[in-house]
């Protein structure tokens, strides 16, 4: 056997990539756990196709997941990947653009047949025509070595050994990186411990790619990322759904009250209901509606009930929703509306990111029923951005919008978990006995301008609710012109004096003099952060800023954008954020849309800001 040699290398970015059904996400989701484990910084993005259940082996059927992993602190899943695993030609022919130039592709020669090269649209076999030429080029029979390592598993048919190759794929990268094998080990006896076959059969398999990357001699090398040096602490891998569930958790552990979550299963934010599902233990009670609507309306009567009430929904969901919203505005009731954003209109790309729901964040409803937004900007920023969502409902009294998206939503990244200790305390006092000369009004507001809450049923304080405006202060039903503008002018108000509750907007600029500012919001953070860190490495003069707070936006804002003579605001969308900007600071702002169904490149950002430096 030939001697391998070990290199040290500081980053890698790795795509695996195959048919929808050839098990891609879990792949990878299991080289990130393997990943986190170890100790590695690290980003991912999974890649589902638009398409329930495309035809097998077509271009509209690959599912890629991307991870770039490092011993440093890393801000997006990479520009383009340095090794390309392909479990068929579909595969390679779409990745192969993300595949950086002198890269590995790593091919399941056993799926290169002339019916699958057909459907891909290749005319000839890439493997063999030289057309990969600038590329490191191996071909491995993955599925003949995985029927040949699970041929002696009794009980098992040729259908379920060959699902297996996805595990031989994953334990020759495992080797390849030198990750740990024992984590995918015990996951697997774990998943299919209730199928004896079936977990011999993908043991064997992983196994068997991992010694074939060990003894096979077309490796030279096996290279290793060191552990990043991260803050001390206690970490684990965590996708922004799961951390906006936790979120909620904790925010009804810190508000003192049970959280009802009610909600309708829509990709990508479905994952949320899955989690918060399991969370019984915690005081958490679900809901799966059958509509949107009802689900809003659910969430509005689980406020109304003293609950921490949430829901969530993606775009079209969003606008289903918006009539509940409303009405939760009127009200001036706590609630927590959850938008994981994905390409739209209407059904759009549902399984491609997009940062296309700010203007109906902003402007949805009918009326004048402004309301608080906020965006996180990482998937681990979403445990946060929920705890603060639900904060700034409760002691305000009003409906928030958390704008996620589908790439923080399914990405994910090692995550510090907090000293519970350290979270903040967003309980508040209902209202226990008449508030106004023996009578109960619920409208009779606070320094705050929130009204006060009385929990249905509580004795002395029955009060009218409904859609009709309330007159100001009684809360009854009025249809008199000067309170209607009144109230108006009293709901806005609330949500702007939310302003002086919030951090002012933070500015990146070491050398104080630079003369173009990019501001973003949301899942663009990575990506710009990275970019503006390129930037000044080429030596550029560059300022960063980054707004979580976008209804109302902090105090500082306009002061900050009237500082540079440039600003430029890229966004997933077709500018968005832009048109706020402009309409409510007067700056001369610059868009730099993307809206692809895709997370912004460093790079493509590292263009733009060197185009107008």
């Amino acid at each position: 056997m030939t001697q391998k040699t070990v290199q040290e290398v500081h980053r890698v970015v790795i795509r695996f990539a195959g048919d929808s059904g050839d098990g891609m996400q879990l792949t990878g989701d299991r080289f990130s756990t393997a990943t986190a484990v170890f100790g590695n910084d690290l980003s991912t993005l999974p890649d589902f196709p638009a398409e329930i259940r495309a035809p097998a082996g077509s271009l509209f059927g690959v599912s890629g997941f991307q991870i770039h992993f490092s011993d440093e602190d890393i801000l997006t899943p990479g520009d383009r990947a340095n090794v390309l695993v392909a479990m068929n030609p579909a595969a390679l022919k779409t990745s192969l653009v993300d595949l950086a130039p002198a890269g590995v592709i790593i091919a399941n020669s056993d799926a290169f047949t002339e019916k699958n090269l057909e459907r891909a649209g290749y005319s000839s076999n890439p493997l063999k025509d030289d057309s990969l030429s600038g590329y490191q080029v191996y071909e491995i029979p993955m599925t003949a070595m995985t029927l040949e390592a699970a041929a002696s598993v009794e009980g098992l048919t040729k259908k379920e050994a060959e699902r297996g190759k996805n595990m031989f794929a994953l334990g020759l990268v495992s080797w390849m990186y030198s990750r740990p094998t024992d984590v995918t080990e015990r996951w697997i006896q774990k998943k299919f411990g209730g199928k004896p076959a079936v977990m011999a059969g993908n043991l064997a398999a992983f196994r068997a790619g991992h010694a074939f990357g060990e003894t096979a001699g077309l490796f030279a090398a096996q290279y290793v990322v060191k552990p990043a040096s991260n803050a001390p602490g206690r970490y684990r891998n965590v996708t922004g759904n799961a951390a906006t569930a936790w979120g909620l958790v904790a925010a009804s552990g810190q508000a003192g009250l049970p959280l009802f979550f009610a909600s309708y299963p829509i990709t990508p934010a479905s994952d949320i209901l899955h989690e918060l599902s399991r969370l019984k233990n915690f005081g958490v009670r679900t809901f799966q509606a059958e509509d949107e609507i009802a689900a809003a309306g659910a969430a509005v009567g689980g406020a109304f009930g003293g609950h921490l009430s949430a829901t969530a929904t993606s775009g079209p969901g969003m606008d289903l929703k918006e009539e509940a919203l409303g009405l939760a505005a009127i009200l001036e009731l706590p609630l927590v509306v959850v938008d994981v954003q994905r390409a739209g209109p209407s059904t759009g790309l549902p399984t491609k990111t997009e940062q296309g729901d700010l203007m109906i964040a902003m402007y949805g409803r009918h009326g004048e029923a402004p309301v608080p937004v906020i965006a996180p900007r990482s998937p681990a920023d979403c445990f946060g951005a929920a705890i603060e969502a639900s904060r700034i409902a409760l002691k305000y009294r009003t409906p928030v919008i958390v704008l996620s998206d589908g790439f923080l939503a399914n990405s994910a990244e090692p995550w510090l978990i907090p000293d519970p200790a350290s979270l903040p305390d967003i309980s508040i006092a209902f209202a226990t006995e008449p508030n106004h000369d023996g009578e109960f009004w619920p409208y009779l507001r606070d320094e705050n301008l929130a009204r006060p809450l009385a929990v249905p049923g509580t004795r002395g304080l029955q009060h009218r609710i409904g859609g009709l405006e309330r007159a100001d202060g009684r809360g009854n039903v009025s249809h008199d012109p000067a309170n209607h503008e009144r109230m108006i002018r009293m709901r806005a108000a609330k949500v702007a004096k939310i302003a002086d509750d919030i951090p002012p907007l933070e500015v990146d600029d070491p050398s104080q003099s630079a003369e173009i500012l990019v501001i973003g919001w949301g899942s663009s953070w990575g990506a710009i952060r990275e970019a503006c860190r390129r930037v000044r490495d080429a030596g550029k003069k560059v300022a960063r800023a980054h707004l979580f707070y976008l209804n109302p936006f902090p105090r500082n804002t306009g002061e900050v954008l009237r500082r540079y003579q440039r600003v430029l605001v890229p966004e997933m969308n077709n500018g968005q954020l832009v048109k706020l900007i402009r309409a409510e600071f007067l700056v001369d702002a610059k868009s730099f849309a993307k809206a692809q169904g895709l997370p912004f490149r460093a790079g493509d950002i590292e263009t733009e800001i060197l185009k107008r430096v």
